[in-house]
């Protein structure tokens, strides 16, 4: 095999950075179990919630903020190559306040955040309902965040695993990674089951997979899988569209009728079964926020596993042996972190300038 990165994982993270190397000039492999995108790339929401989805100001704030914004150039980049429609909708996020009790940390949230000169309305009931009418009437208030928008993720791995192919990138699907291959104190490929697969440079993006892979170092911080189940509802015509977030869970209009509702936060292992419970929680919690929801169809159910770290940011850049990359540990903010992660990472293999400091998230 000849190629200068092996990729561990060709979901969205393996493929956006697959897609920034080839850009620069290297040739990529991307080793996956399964098929490209299939796994918990494909079963996010895709809500690219830089504002309301993280908890406080500092160096990961900065970092959802900077990837955010590269968004609507990054999916006109790729829909120009691919000519797959990615699903991107500037639809905005309504924070739900449903009682007293939800609206006190939700103002906290915002102060911030206007501190820090970024859009965010406060809006009380009358305000939020006439921004969507099919909110819950008796809600307390609303934090709009008009900047943070949703892409659809499925598509969004199909346009970019489609990219890195017409780029020129080799895909070994169907093939298990098994231990990482160090000779004198450096990585030098992977051994798989088809044998040693060699490369100048290793990076493992194999989402919560990446902590089974055998030979691994020490890195900075745990990473283990949090499954969190989804509801797909349908309703034609869709009758809101903003995406609706409470503190028990998520709702995502997409503009085409389908409705995606989640999302549980369960620490069983590599579990991806879809409950009953999770179910009665995830419906339970849309239709108190989107009363109307009571008469949408469901669609289907899926479950995904999140690569959560230890210390809830995630493994970026170099690791602790040379010729040794990461990007995993995302958690919830995958497919947000998707634009600025591959371009990170690029930059780092192939020696140019860093556009954000990845000192806070070395692995």
């Amino acid at each position: 095999m000849n190629t200068d990165v092996l990729i561990v994982g060709a979901g969205v993270m393996g493929c956006a950075c697959a897609y920034r190397l080839l850009q620069a000039g290297l040739r990529v492999t991307l080793l996956e179990k399964a098929l490209p995108g299939v796994e918990s790339s494909a079963a996010a929401a895709g809500i690219l919630g830089a504002q309301s989805e993280v908890a406080g100001a500092g160096p990961f704030f900065e970092l959802c903020l900077a990837s955010r914004a590269r968004f609507p150039s990054f999916v006109q980049e790729l829909e120009e190559l691919t000519q797959i429609a990615i699903g991107y909708e500037r639809s905005g996020v309504l924070e739900v306040a449903l009682d007293a009790t939800d609206k006190i940390p939700a103002a906290g949230r915002v102060e911030w955040m206007l501190e820090r000169g970024l859009r965010v309305e406060i809006l009380d009931r009358e305000e939020a309902l006439r921004l969507e009418p099919a909110l819950q009437p008796t809600l307390v208030g609303a934090n709009y965040y008009p900047d943070d928008h949703q892409v659809d993720p499925e598509r969004l791995v199909r346009a970019l695993a489609t990219a890195v192919a017409r780029l020129g990138g080799q895909f070994l699907s169907g093939v298990q990674a098994l231990r990482l291959a160090v000779e004198q104190g450096r990585v030098i490929g992977i051994e798989s089951e088809r044998g040693l697969l060699c490369a100048g440079a290793v990076l493992i993006a194999g989402g919560a997979w990446s902590s089974r892979l055998a030979g691994m170092p020490a890195l900075r911080t745990t990473l283990q899988p949090v499954a969190g189940q989804i509801v797909q509802l349908e309703s034609r015509p869709a009758f809101f569209r903003h995406i609706v977030y409470g503190f028990k869970g998520y709702i995502v209009p997409r503009s085409d009728g389908r409705i995606l509702l989640g999302s549980t936060l369960e620490d069983r292992g590599f579990d991806k079964a879809v409950t009953c419970a999770g179910l009665h929680q995830i419906t339970g919690m849309a239709m108190e926020m989107v009363p109307g929801l009571r008469q949408a169809r469901l669609e289907r159910t899926w479950s995904g596993l999140r690569p959560a770290s230890g210390d809830n940011l995630p493994l970026l850049g170099a690791g602790p042996l040379p010729g040794l990359f990461l990007a995993t540990g995302h958690y919830r903010n995958g497919i947000l972190l998707t634009p600025m992660t591959a371009e990170a990472i690029a930059a780092q293999i192939v020696g140019t300038p860093l556009a954000v400091d990845l000192t806070p998230f070395h692995p």
